[in-house]
């Protein structure tokens, strides 16, 4: 599985961030990485420079062998946290999206 991370302008995208992030990731996603090509990781401060709660967001497109991508969004005051959050929306999406396919086999 393919990792890509992405950060704004206003965001510290240092390799520090990037590589506890996909650390974070592969291990919650573990399970899924067979059935996975790549993950996108989009970092983003949306209210930039003047500050806030719950200002960082985390998008992560996932895209599974031979589907169709999925996103998820998360919000919250720091980085980590927004992409922990992301990374619980996607395991849960993909158990939803997986579970159904075994279930229905084409």
């Amino acid at each position: 599985m393919d990792f890509q991370f992405n950060t704004d302008s206003s965001v510290m995208g240092t390799e520090n961030v990037a590589e506890r992030i996909e650390e974070q990731l592969r291990n919650r996603l573990a399970r899924f990485e067979d059935r996975l090509t790549r993950l996108e990781v989009h970092i983003t401060d949306t209210n930039a420079s003047r500050g806030g709660s719950d200002d960082k967001q985390c998008t992560i497109e996932a895209r599974p062998r031979g589907s169709n991508p999925v996103t998820v969004t998360a919000q919250a005051g720091d980085v980590d946290a927004a992409a922990r959050d992301a990374g619980a929306k996607m395991v849960s999406l993909l158990d939803t999206q997986f579970g159904k396919a075994d279930r229905h086999p084409r």
